[in-house]
């Protein structure tokens, strides 16, 4: 597992039914691409977040495949249709392995 990694996520607290809401994630991760050395000429091993996934009450709302080129603490924004008050689950994936979650709660207001 990466040192420091923070998932943050943005999502309003409340939206209308059917309204669709802008959705912001930050995940505060270093990436290495897999092509630089270390002081000693040795290959840093690769570590990048490689997929991304939101799920809205076990529905599949978006996902990313990230490649080598994605920046350190990657940003994500997107839009989500809200159909019923429920939660929002986010999942970030990195290359040894590691799943890192998040959840956010959305009323109908």
């Amino acid at each position: 597992m990466a040192k420091g990694v923070k998932p943050r996520v943005k999502v309003p607290k409340k939206a209308a039914a059917g309204e669709a809401i802008t959705i912001k994630t930050l995940i505060s991760h270093k990436m290495e691409s897999g092509q630089r050395k270390d002081d000693d000429g040795n290959l840093i091993p690769r570590s990048i977040i490689n997929r991304f996934t939101c799920d809205f009450n076990g529905e599949n709302v978006i996902d990313v495949t990230l490649e080598p080129a994605i920046s350190t603490n990657p940003y994500l924004e997107f839009a989500a249709t809200v159909p019923e008050a429920g939660e929002f689950k986010f999942t970030w994936y990195d290359d040894d392995g590691s799943v890192y979650e998040e959840s956010k709660k959305i009323a109908i207001g």
